[in-house]
């Protein structure tokens, strides 16, 4: 019986030339590269021939690099082993791409309309996609896991304060809060800030609540 595609996961090009093209991990190996004969083609000089494999495991999907000229990442970081893939989760290709791992579904709306809806606010958030726009503009590179996470939880919640409690549980699954300090939420909150006043530096949307937390501003 054929396998249910809506329980695949899938590769999303975030960037480039490839940007908002998908791929069902339909398959035991995908190669990613600059060959014809990979699955997920990148015509860029930076990225190698065969450049990086993601893999289906008895434990998931793992991403590895295939000893590529200018490297794999996996969000932000160099990847050294392979690597267990979890949903959200960014491989960078060189500098060539950047790629979002959807672990649930095969088939993901990439619609503005497709957004979650915040008022009419100016930002907007596609959950599926892991995008995030500012009117018309996209965020680029999509924000790290831990970046969209915080970011989803304050615009999920428009009309009250989120704390950091809150924070914490959530950007950090597993830990319960435990552990992590308020220095570590607040270097966050900074880089969320940063990413979204790339797009626009004139609205800072993430406000601190002194003593309390942090809420959205979202204006229209």
């Amino acid at each position: 019986m054929p396998e249910n595609m809506n329980n695949v996961p899938v590769l999303i090009a975030q960037t480039g030339k490839l940007h908002g093209q998908s791929w069902n991990l339909d398959k035991d190996e995908i190669i990613i590269g600059r060959g014809p004969d990979c699955d997920v083609v990148v015509p860029d000089r930076q990225v190698s021939r065969h450049h990086a494999r993601v893999l289906r495991t008895a434990d998931g999907y793992v991403i590895e690099d295939l000893d590529s000229k200018n490297g794999t990442h996996l969000n932000g970081a160099l990847i050294q082993r392979p690597m267990l893939l979890q949903d959200g989760d960014v491989i960078q290709v060189a500098l060539a791409l950047y790629l979002t791992f959807i672990g649930t579904e095969s088939t993901v709306p990439l619609s503005v309309t497709n957004a979650v809806q915040n008022g009419s606010g100016r930002l907007r958030m596609v959950p599926q996609a892991h995008r995030v726009l500012i009117g018309e503009y996209e965020v680029e590179p999509p924000l790290s896991p831990p970046q969209y996470r915080l970011l989803e939880l304050l615009y999920r919640n428009p009309d009250r304060v989120v704390s950091r409690d809150e924070i914490a549980e959530l950007v950090w699954p597993g830990t319960m809060g435990v552990g992590v300090s308020n220095q570590a939420i607040d270097a966050l909150v900074r880089r969320v800030r940063n990413r979204l006043a790339e797009v626009d530096p004139d609205h800072a949307y993430v406000v601190t609540v002194r003593g309390h937390g942090f809420r959205i501003d979202n204006p229209c």
